[in-house]
């Protein structure tokens, strides 16, 4: 195989409030626990069931901990994108233990909030996306219903318009 790729991507909700601590070396770290569940009927009894998984993320990026530190709280439903990574350390006994965690490293990783939380001033922010596409630009933007594109139509009418142009262009 010529490559390879690390990439996990969630959508699940925030178990606890995030931590956020500083490292010796004086850089944030947020720790996050998200749930996600799945859930299916049961054949012979008919009866609903559902299984939780819970995932650690760690973000070490800059600009994403700002937001989880902002408008994140338990509850919170969250998209995440990031790498697993499987850290070994030694307990008070000397055995080694391992726990892997979704990582978003100081340059990579995408953080999309999916539920509305207030701002100041009564805003209500839908859909708060933070990415930073492995060079640390990460544009951080709210979009709300009454969001305007660069034409100052809205942008329904907008896909509107540009989906009948797609439809004359197809040639089949």
């Amino acid at each position: 195989m010529a490559g390879s790729l690390n990439k996990v991507i969630l959508i699940g909700n925030l178990g606890a409030d995030p931590e956020i601590r500083r490292l010796n070396s004086g850089d944030q770290v947020a720790n996050l626990r998200i749930a996600t569940s799945e859930s299916w009927r049961d054949r012979n009894t008919n009866e609903r069931k559902e299984r939780t998984e819970w995932h650690s993320i760690v973000i070490f990026n800059e600009n994403l901990i700002k937001v989880v530190e902002q408008y994140l709280k338990k509850g919170s439903k969250i998209y995440i994108e990031g790498q697993l990574q499987t850290r070994k350390w030694q307990d008070q006994n000397g055995n080694d233990r391992y726990t892997t965690e979704v990582v978003l490293q100081k340059y990579r990783g995408e953080l999309q909030m999916l539920d509305g939380r207030s701002m100041s001033g009564g805003e209500q922010m839908q859909g708060a996306t933070q990415s930073s596409g492995g060079y640390g630009s990460g544009d951080f933007t709210a979009s709300s219903t009454n969001q305007r594109d660069v034409f100052g139509q809205n942008n329904n009418q907008s896909r509107e318009s540009f989906s009948h142009k797609l439809d004359d262009d197809v040639p089949f």
